[in-house]
């Protein structure tokens, strides 16, 4: 498959023409519109600062259903015995630059880079992008953060600080997303870790139905 080159205008080819490493296209910006019209169709940018920006449909798709959520016994009494204090869409700036930092700081590459951490930020002023801190004695000690479109949300990347802390986010994270009746969470890349909490595979085309089942047509009245 060929890998396409995006021109000025925010759309994307078939999701379903991206290579078996999910690799669909290279080029174009990040801006809202961009970024709304690949998270709609399951797309996302990942890349290294320095390079044009790559955008991936990765198939098989890691997606957690907040209902099939599963913590352990252990967990559950650990989070109960510690006073962790959690909160929503409070401090975006600071769980996405912890996310790029504990990566850094573990000597990996990241591809939270600087331009992907403004982009998102304005997604999260413009009412798309969200976080959850968890915070333990008024420090930041874990967090995550993702885009929201109509019933799916798409998790980008968590961090912690503190044990649990990361863990202690994505339990309350998921209890408010039964509340709101969130279809399903994009983890996009499988990981051990999440498939522990109930993740499950599916297929491209599968994941590409229950998107276009969840998300509304987007507009951009506001942006």
């Amino acid at each position: 498959m060929p890998i396409f080159q995006l021109s000025d205008v925010p759309t994307f080819p078939d999701p379903r023409l991206a290579e078996d490493n999910g690799l669909l296209a290279v080029g174009g910006d990040l801006s809202i519109k961009r970024l709304l019209a690949a998270y709609s169709r399951g797309i996302f940018p990942w890349y290294s600062q320095g390079d044009p920006p790559l955008w991936w449909f990765t198939s098989p798709r890691l997606v957690l259903f907040p209902e099939e959520f599963k913590v352990s016994k252990r967990l559950a009494r650990t989070l109960r015995n510690t006073d962790f204090c959690i909160t929503f869409d409070t401090d975006f700036a600071s769980v996405i630059n912890a996310c790029a930092d504990t990566r850094t700081k573990q000597g990996k590459d990241t591809w939270i880079c600087d331009d992907m951490k403004e982009a998102y930020l304005k997604l999260h002023l413009a009412g798309y992008a969200h976080s959850v801190e968890c915070w333990l004695d008024g420090e930041l000690a874990g967090g995550l953060y993702g885009v929201k479109l109509g019933n799916v949300f798409f998790g980008e990347s968590m961090f912690t600080r503190v044990s649990n802390g990361s863990k202690a986010a994505l339990v309350a994270f998921i209890k408010r997303s039964i509340q709101q009746k969130t279809a399903m969470i994009d983890c996009q890349m499988t990981t051990a870790h999440l498939l522990k909490f109930g993740a499950r595979e599916i297929s491209g085309s599968e994941f590409r139905q229950l998107l276009n089942i969840h998300i509304p047509p987007i507009t951009h009245k506001n942006i």
